[in-house]
């Protein structure tokens, strides 16, 4: 039995509308082992909504948001912090 990695679910926002989800892998993949990225998109377009998810282990996601929340990608300045887990959002 292998050792279980925890990973970390990092929301990515205010990227360009150009980003795509092998840019997002190839950003957090210099941090550490990337799991899933996905850009979010619009169910009625297709087009990007300007943010993305990023799910990774946890020391690569640490390091990654440290070194890349703030930082300009694509002319954008990216916002990069831990999800929220989706339950606490609604109960509000």
């Amino acid at each position: 039995s292998g050792v279980i990695l925890l990973s970390k679910n990092i929301y990515v926002g205010n990227l360009s509308w150009s980003t795509s989800n092998s840019d997002l892998n190839a950003m957090f993949s210099q941090y550490g082992q990337v799991t899933s990225a996905n850009v979010i998109e619009d169910r009625d377009t297709g087009r990007s909504r300007g943010f993305g998810f990023v799910e990774m282990d946890e020391d690569g996601a640490r390091k990654a948001i440290q070194a890349l929340n703030g930082t300009d990608f694509q002319g954008r300045n990216l916002k990069v912090n831990e999800a929220q887990p989706r339950e606490s959002r609604s109960r509000y």
